[in-house]
């Protein structure tokens, strides 16, 4: 037995290396022929690509051309073809293989700025660049701006009018000699009211208003210095309240400007008729001429109240009306001063 397995035929040993190193080499050999298939045809897709393609590059600056990064760039084409992109740090932005022939809509939005667009095309295997894409600063924006200024301008020419004194210790607060100053904001109404209400002008006023109503026996108070007390506690507190009604607290509601705007130039007769309508028309903080609701309810307000403190004989409508009545009249007489006298003798503030 063992002889015959002895003698069976074996493969000579050179013959046995050859075919291993036939069957190692072969999977080489078809990877190789693989290989040498796709380049090509890889090669002939990516041709294929770029002659249908191009691409589009540019970058996003604002007026100054100071590059803005994180802006929104938008490629729209058809209703399926869209296409959006970051700008980087220096505002660049970049489509590739964008689709040729097709005119493409290119938005560009970042906060703060307004909307930019154009329309761009593409040939195929084209780089461009686009070179125009500057980003204005939004309107809304810069009247924020203006707003902020109007009120820092409004808040120089009140400190100005704070300073205005007839013959240089009278305060004379309430009138405005700039041709267009700005509107007041509710702050600078009532600034202004409590800097009139807490001035020694307005006690003065009240004394030398008691006196005339203790000459004319008015209200019903007897005479003496006790009636010439209360004549004196009642118009303290009816200027307390109209000043208060009347120049702080309805011309904030209402928008309207409690100063006199003095107008200086012109004949005299229009003069005249400019001071002798102020207290029924008054600039709105709007600019626009309007009814001076303010000046007529703060005097009403302050006639009604009065009826609290004054005699009993005076308690009426007719004591009401009366004192609204005598009340215009005065602000009539003061808007005629301001406008041909007082002017003349008052020294301006600085802004």
């Amino acid at each position: 037995m063992s002889s015959m397995h002895n003698n069976r035929p074996r493969m000579p040993d050179r013959r046995l290396g050859a075919f291993l190193k036939v069957t190692h080499v072969l999977p080489l050999i078809f990877l190789a022929g693989g290989l040498l298939l796709v380049v090509p045809a890889s090669a002939q897709s990516t041709e294929a690509v770029n002659a249908k393609t191009g691409s589009i590059l540019g970058t996003v600056v604002d007026t100054s051309d100071d590059p803005v990064p994180d802006a929104t760039v938008v490629l729209q084409g058809p209703p399926d073809d869209r296409l959006a992109v970051v700008t980087n740090d220096g505002g660049s932005f970049a489509f590739q293989h964008v689709t040729a022939g097709i005119a493409y809509q290119v938005i560009v939005t970042a906060e703060g700025f307004a909307e930019w667009s154009s329309s761009v095309t593409v040939e195929p295997g084209q780089e461009k660049t686009i070179t125009d894409v500057k980003l204005r600063i939004l309107a809304v924006q810069r009247a924020v701006t203006v707003s902020y200024s109007e009120n820092e301008v409004a808040a120089r020419e009140l400190r100005a009018e704070e300073q205005q004194r007839i013959f240089r210790f009278i305060p004379n607060m309430y009138v405005t000699y700039e041709p267009h100053p700005e509107p007041l904001t509710t702050k600078m109404k009532f600034e202004l009211a409590y800097k009139s209400l807490t001035s020694p002008a307005l006690f003065a006023r009240a004394a030398g208003w008691a006196g005339v109503q203790q000459a004319a026996d008015t209200p019903d108070y007897r005479q003496g210095a006790k009636g010439y007390g209360k004549r004196l506690g009642a118009d303290l507190a009816g200027g307390t309240t109209e000043g208060l009604f009347g120049n702080a607290i309805l011309p904030s509601l209402l928008h309207q400007d409690p100063r006199y705007f003095y107008q200086g130039s012109g004949t005299k007769k229009s003069r005249a008729l400019h001071a002798i309508l102020a207290p029924f028309i008054c600039k709105g903080d709007n600019g626009a001429w309007q009814p001076n609701y303010s000046q007529w309810g703060g005097s009403l307000i302050s006639s009604s109240i009065s009826m609290a403190y004054y005699p009993q004989s005076n308690r009426n409508a007719g004591h009401v009306f009366g004192s609204f009545g005598v009340g215009m009249a005065l602000h009539v007489a003061g808007s005629l001063a301001q406008e041909f006298i007082l002017g003349k003798v008052t020294s301006k503030g600085k802004h």
